[in-house]
């Protein structure tokens, strides 16, 4: 370990982990066997980082060129063996990761990644770089998600689902192609969601979805009967300034 590392109270580390200059660690960090925390790195406090992850490497770009760029880690994140987080890129400068995520085994964020609370992402999930995904968002076993990509808040993704246009809010996206398969139901329930929200977002997407009219019209439809909800505010907001497009 570097003499110049800021660590914590309490900070646990285990055998033949390096942890390079320019770190900081919060208290009550757990962080395994083999591991390496590499420059520009900032960890909160209460994580468990798991026997040979790599957090804060440099990005897989060939356009980075030794520019001093972070990673960012909220409290209470657990991230299991062999996971992979790049550094951020001259263009955002920093990598995120927030607070009380799970990170399962083999996953990989890239460069400039932006990645919310409550995150969960299962075994071998990949990210391009400059992905955000927002709160609450389940990414399952395999997916695989393009560059530039949006996944929005409490939404969920099927297994080995390849993303390549933006997932918005709360629906559930499974198949190959990837397409909107529903809402969220089980999550929006465990996340306190009332029966009539849950049916104000399944009515608007099977507007914005399942109508033979186009999207714009079905977005301006939605926003004219739907424009005092909070969750609908949320999903035209999403649809409107997504860049890549809809699934």
């Amino acid at each position: 370990m570097d003499a110049s590392a800021n660590l914590g109270k309490e900070v646990e580390i285990g055998a033949y982990t390096v942890i390079e200059p320019d770190v900081t660690i919060g208290n009550h960090t757990v962080i395994g066997n083999h591991a390496t925390i590499s420059s520009g790195t900032t960890i909160g406090k209460d994580c468990k980082i798991f026997h040979s992850a790599s957090i804060g490497a440099v990005p897989q770009d060939l356009k980075y060129d030794d520019e001093k760029t972070h990673v960012i880690i909220g409290d209470r994140t657990i991230i299991r063996e062999f996971v992979t987080i790049n550094k951020g890129t001259v263009v955002s400068g920093k990598t995120i990761l927030g607070s009380d995520c799970l990170l399962m085994s083999y996953v990989h964020i890239a460069h400039d990644c932006i990645i919310g609370n409550h995150v969960i992402m299962s075994n071998l999930t990949t990210l391009g770089g400059h992905v955000t995904i927002d709160d609450w968002a389940i990414l399952s076993g395999g997916v695989l998600v393009h560059q530039f990509c949006k996944i929005g808040t409490h939404a969920f993704v099927g297994a080995g689902g390849l993303v390549a246009q933006d997932v918005p809010p709360f629906i559930l996206a499974a198949g190959s192609p990837l397409e909107y398969s529903g809402i969220n139901i089980v999550g929006l329930k465990r996340r306190g969601f009332s029966n009539e929200d849950r049916q104000e977002i399944k009515k608007v997407y099977k507007i914005f979805f399942r109508s033979n009219n186009n999207r714009k019209e079905n977005l301006d439809k939605i926003k004219a009967e739907f424009s005092s909800s909070e969750s609908v505010i949320s999903i035209s907001d999403f649809i409107l300034t997504s860049e890549r497009g809809i699934i």
